[in-house]
């Protein structure tokens, strides 16, 4: 049997603690890698990491290129001379709370990285960082720094609705206008987009200096109301006058007898193919710098997409249509190497093709553990359910749970009394072990890869959960751990299940 096994904990940025109100890339994410290492964890998951808009979801990104401003360390800024010591001498009362407070943060955080990149820019002329990181990256961060100005100066992202014709349009002389007007706006955020990639991959040095690695993530579709859509829409399928002409989304289920509606533009693929796949092509390269393994979130949407026309107020009349999943991945592999570091999130309802195009590529599915106790036709246990230990295959990555699902002490206060006892009977464990023989079954299983959620190493309850899927609010998006809770004693034991079942 094959010694590479792996253990990881999959954690968002900002549920790290931080006095300013959100995580960053500071001392409680170095503490996370120092923690992680001391224990033989070797994999850190995280969610997308581009700036976000309305609802804060990391999978409705303003760019698929830039990186959130709010997860840059304030107090690294201060340390190279960009900030006063009283800038960043902040009460913990002053905005801590038990959650996120996005709109508090943003009032918080971003006059003080204004402040920063005003002082940076002022020797930015002489830092042969900035310059080279301006020049490699001028093909994503002009029209992302112009991009972020523009929406707040219309105090909104939605280009194709209330931008004037000629910006919606991107007619050349009123995007150089609007450049020349705002020359030192764009500067700003050019200048935060290089202190968040530096702090990012010094981050990510320090995890790979002590044998971590970085599963970083990328939503399938892009934002409507994102730079993506804005420049790239001869790719997507917007019209000229800047509508969407369908939107994504997923089939009525047992889940929903109205399927789902998410709203991003879809692809045009013909136009793709045209370029052999190059904005693809340069969106993996580029996660690729900044993570070390890639999980594609909706990867069926690889295989077939679901397409609802235009004004439909639910999801009931798309239908599937292909996708060129396998020539974009050829393509890819192509260009990258010969072996495709991504991870496919094929949860839900799979086709066979799905499945075919995933094996064909050799790319690891996802197991979870919170659907694997179901019963068969005659009520009894499920014993063939795949998402049981004993069924998961080798190429796959088991979690108890994602972002997208409750926590699993959540998850199993909420179950009926006879789910409960699925659940007991399969552990042989009392209510309050069974979370820990999920933990451990996990481990224990076949897969190459065991992630467990920072909540529910914390054994936190419903309380902890970081989304709710298809709703809207102040609670998705926004757990982060209380101050000192990084420092669990439960790490031990995570310690020893992880040198007991070979992980290390």
């Amino acid at each position: 049997m094959s010694k590479d096994r792996y253990m990881g904990i999959l954690i968002h940025p900002t549920s790290f603690y931080s006095p300013y109100g959100v995580g960053d890339l500071g001392d409680e994410a170095h503490a996370f890698i120092d923690i992680a290492y001391e224990n033989k964890i070797r994999l850190w998951q995280v969610l997308p990491l581009g700036p976000t808009g309305y609802g804060d979801s990391p999978y409705a990104s303003r760019s698929t290129f830039a990186g959130n401003e709010l997860l840059i360390d304030l107090k690294a800024l201060y340390l190279e001379g960009y900030l006063e010591l009283e800038d960043i001498m902040i009460s913990d009362s002053d905005i801590d709370s038990d959650r996120v407070d996005y709109g508090a943060v943003r009032k918080l955080k971003f006059p003080l990285l204004r402040k920063a990149a005003k002082a940076f820019l002022k020797g930015a002329a002489k830092d042969e960082g900035y310059q080279k990181f301006l020049e490699s990256e001028k093909w994503w961060l002009s029209d992302y720094a112009l991009y972020q100005v523009l929406c707040d100066k219309f105090n909104d992202s939605r280009w194709f609705s209330s931008w004037p014709l000629d910006l919606k349009n991107r007619v050349p002389s009123a995007l150089e206008r609007e450049r020349l007007e705002n020359a030192a706006e764009i500067e700003i955020w050019k200048a935060l987009q290089y202190f968040f990639r530096k702090q990012w991959l010094s981050l990510k040095e320090y995890a790979n200096e002590r044998d971590i690695r970085i599963i970083g993530d990328i939503p399938i579709f892009v934002a409507p109301d994102s730079v993506d859509a804005w420049t790239n829409r001869n790719l997507l399928k917007i019209d000229e006058d800047g509508n969407q002409e369908v939107s994504s989304g997923v089939p009525p289920d047992a889940f929903s007898s109205t399927g789902q509606l998410w709203g991003n533009p879809l692809y045009r693929w013909s136009e793709h193919e045209k370029t052999g796949f190059a904005w693809w092509i340069s969106r993996i390269r580029e996660t690729l710098r900044l993570c070390d393994i890639i999980r594609i979130d909706h990867f069926r949407g690889l295989s077939a997409c679901w397409e609802v026309p235009s004004g439909e107020e639910t999801a009931i009349n798309g239908k599937w249509v292909k996708s060129p999943g396998k020539e974009l991945l050829s393509a890819v592999r192509e260009a990258l190497g010969s072996k495709l570091p991504i991870i496919a999130e094929d949860l839900g309802v799979i086709t066979e093709d799905v499945v075919e195009l995933r094996d064909s590529f050799s790319l690891p599915g996802m197991k979870i553990l919170q659907f694997a106790f179901s019963r068969n036709e005659d009520g009894e246990f499920d014993a063939d359910n795949a998402y049981l230990p004993h069924n998961i295959g080798r190429n796959s990555v088991v979690y108890t749970g994602t972002h997208d699902n409750n926590t699993s002490v959540g998850w199993y206060q909420s179950l009926s009394d006879g789910d409960k006892d699925l659940v007991r009977r399969y552990f042989e464990c009392p209510d309050d072990q069974a979370v820990w023989q999920m933990i451990r079954h996990a481990m224990m299983s076949n897969a190459k890869y065991a992630i467990i959620p920072m909540q529910d190493l914390l054994m936190l309850g419903e309380e902890a959960r970081m989304n709710t899927p298809s709703t809207c609010g102040s609670s998705n998006w926004s757990w982060k751990m209380r101050k000192g809770e990084i420092s669990s004693p439960n790490w031990s034991r995570i310690h020893y299940l992880t040198k007991l079942y070979g992980r290390c």
